[in-house]
């Protein structure tokens, strides 16, 4: 398995080992005991399986205060994947960094707690996996605008489809501070 430090503190970008034969290939996509020795500790309690069409954003999401770590994998189609640092008192406090996730490549990022996620769809059509370490709740449901100008998140579309609820959220200098994670070393 291959692993990639991002330059956001905690974020992972994984090469998980694939094994490729006239068949097809098999891979595990999770074996705790391995994620655990690459830093993951996470105790991930609920799965959730993404459909989307070319063009669509979903996010930037995130919880607190009952925060929410996620493991994120394209299965099918092509998706540019971003994760910002949303904890007050961060160095890297409303700092980004994407990646290209694919079926193809068959990377994943890992998102700790403390960080807002989103993707948009670069294919035709994209299938998303990803486990999370608590179980949505609405109450703690939080989101950042996709195109927040102080963020400057390049992404690869400039006409998304958004959901109503998406397309409503506030920029993060408009988050009130109690609705915010706090940075901890």
């Amino acid at each position: 398995m291959k692993v990639e430090e991002s330059d956001l503190g905690g974020v992972l970008i994984i090469e998980p080992d694939a094994f490729p034969d006239r068949r097809g290939f098999f891979m595990e996509t999770y074996h705790q005991e391995k994620y655990e020795r690459l830093g993951i500790r996470t105790h991930f309690v609920q799965d959730n399986l993404s459909y989307s069409v070319r063009g669509t954003l979903r996010g930037l999401h995130y919880q607190y205060p009952r925060g929410q770590a996620k493991l994120v994998q394209a299965i099918r189609g092509e998706i540019f994947d971003v994760v910002v640092d949303i904890r007050r008192g961060s160095p890297n406090f409303g700092r980004w960094t994407g990646v290209g996730l694919s079926g193809e490549n068959r990377k994943q990022v890992f998102v700790p707690e403390g960080f807002a996620h989103g993707f948009c769809v670069l294919s035709g059509t994209a299938l998303v996996y990803y486990k999370c370490s608590d179980l949505y709740d609405p109450r703690n449901e939080g989101g950042i605008l996709w195109c927040d100008s102080d963020i400057g998140i390049e992404w690869p579309i400039t006409e998304p489809l958004l959901s109503e609820k998406d397309g409503a959220s506030p920029f993060l200098g408009n988050v009130p501070e109690n609705r915010l994670p706090v940075y901890g070393p």
